[in-house]
């Protein structure tokens, strides 16, 4: 008996085409909010890239604007209310939408037990890691709710699923991440919004240098990990461009892992 096939009936290419597209990368000045901001950008996105040092985030803006696409960039701190305010004013006042939020910003500053930690760097990592996702979920959840669409997407972390020696506070933060994935895909789902999460794995980044650099962890994870090495940038870039297009359209509430197998 010859087996029925059916033929797509849209084009694969017009799915992942983002002309006309708003999107909002924060932490976007280098490592993988960078990567991500080039990928959306060469695809036809205009996006809007977001981080706390204003000098790297101008030099990012016109690499892309020189090479590949259209990059705004806006100096904004993800955890604080009132630098929010302004950048979605800005996005409202000026382009009157947005399709795609990339929450990419994040924090580690302690790297050690967690009896030894302080107040401080516990809240410090909650705040930029926890509230900054938060806070900025709110405001383009609003905006994409009143749009009947969008895309919200949540860079977590496989320590979110599984913490590492000396990560905790961090992996806590990262497991949070993912259970905000989970809460905004049921809530705004029905609005027509999206909502995801990419859990890395070590990515060689200047953010997590520490590990990168230092022998023996590398080491012990490059031996756990099926692939034999840790990632580079661009190739977490893939797993955002799929949640973020329409090919995607059906995926929502997903955590979609991307770390040579570590995990598996």
């Amino acid at each position: 008996m010859a087996i029925q096939t059916t033929p797509l009936n849209y084009s694969i290419r017009e799915k992942i085409n983002f002309d006309n597209k708003i999107a909002l990368i924060t932490g976007a000045s280098r490592g993988i909010g960078k990567a991500i901001a080039f990928g959306l950008a060469e695809l036809g996105a205009h996006v809007i890239i977001t981080a706390r040092n204003a000098e790297p985030l101008e030099e990012t803006a016109q690499e892309i604007n020189s090479t590949i696409g259209k990059a705004t960039p806006i100096t904004c701190h993800s955890a604080r209310s009132q630098d929010i305010a302004r950048l979605f004013e800005y996005i409202q006042n000026n382009l009157g939408k947005l399709d795609i939020l990339v929450n990419n910003s994040a924090t580690n500053p302690y790297f050690g037990p967690i009896l030894e930690a302080t107040e401080a760097v516990f809240d410090k990592t909650f705040e930029v890691n926890c509230k900054g996702y938060f806070l900025m979920s709110q405001q383009a959840g609003k905006m994409m709710v009143s749009q009947g669409k969008g895309v919200i997407i949540n860079m977590a972390s496989i320590e979110g699923l599984q913490p590492s020696p000396f990560m905790g506070i961090y992996s806590m933060t990262k497991s949070a991440v993912i259970m905000l994935t989970k809460v905004l895909a049921r809530e705004l789902g029905p609005a027509g919004v999206r909502c995801n999460a990419v859990c890395p794995g070590l990515t060689e980044t200047r953010f997590a240098s520490v590990l990168v650099d230092t022998p023996e962890i590398r080491e012990r994870y490059v031996q756990t990990t099926p692939l034999g090495r840790h990632a580079q940038p661009e190739e977490i870039v893939g797993a955002v461009i799929y949640l973020a297009s329409d090919s995607a359209s059906y995926t929502n509430g997903a955590i979609l892992v991307c770390d040579g197998g570590k995990t598996a």
